[in-house]
């Protein structure tokens, strides 16, 4: 029997984005799945939306309380999960086709830790590397990866990052001897109006904070000098 997979929406406030994550996964070509949905106290549509798609069953669990980020929200949502595998599919993001999941986990059993595909932005599908490697940036799209839910449970994101806690836990990951997998297919389609776009300093600043934290000297020199001017260029163009 392919394995159980879970997916997790984390959402605040986006009502609107909702319904198109909420109907890629209903379209979904693949059983053994639930969608756990974590909110952090909307106060627009979003619950209306989330109760839903609750009763017509597409939705297994969820709860709207008070969270410390959305990767506060991201662990919660992996401790709620049941599943083998968990992605994140957030509000605005789904999935690249509706047979996406039955292509990575209908064939034999799969021998890694994280298993990552490509991403489509803007329209345009963007192929991510063949071999994980450190680096300073992330190397996939975070809903593009799936993860065995036991590295979450072990590893949770650190909630003192605010906008690259997915980069430390991948790094973190490898550095643990993770295995990596990646399936050249687009797997998801990606929200490019996420907080992490919008705020691309402050996402540049917090890579060096994880650079400085986890990669090892020489290497951890290099990677910081390559962020230092981006983020620099981010701060003179106010973005």
């Amino acid at each position: 029997m392919p394995p159980k997979i879970s997916i997790v929406t984390v959402t605040c406030n986006a009502g609107l984005l909702l319904e198109k994550t909420f109907a890629s996964i209903e379209k979904l070509k693949y059983d053994n799945k639930e969608l756990i949905v974590v909110d952090g106290l909307s106060t627009d549509n979003t619950m209306t939306i989330i109760k839903r798609y609750s009763e017509r069953g597409i939705i297994t669990s969820y709860v709207s309380e008070y969270d410390n980020g959305i990767y506060d929200a991201m662990n919660k949502g992996a401790r709620m999960c049941s599943g083998e595998w968990v992605i994140f599919m957030n509000a605005g993001d789904a999935f690249a086709s509706d047979d996406v999941l039955q292509r990575v986990f209908s064939g034999s059993p799969i021998e890694a830790d994280i298993v990552y595909g490509d991403v489509v932005k803007n329209g345009l599908v963007k192929q991510a590397p063949a071999r994980f490697h450190l680096y300073h940036r992330m190397l996939f799209c975070h809903q593009s990866a799936f993860v065995r839910r036991s590295c979450l449970l072990g590893m949770p994101f650190d909630t003192n990052h605010r906008l690259s806690a997915d980069l430390k836990f991948f790094l973190g990951q490898y550095l643990r001897h993770a295995r990596f997998r990646h399936v050249g297919i687009p797997v998801s389609i990606f929200d490019t109006n996420g907080v992490s776009n919008s705020q691309r300093s402050k996402g540049l600043r917090d890579n060096i904070r994880v650079v400085c934290e986890t990669i090892p000297y020489p290497r951890r020199i290099q990677f910081v000098l390559r962020l230092l001017v981006p983020y620099l260029m981010c701060k003179l163009r106010g973005k």
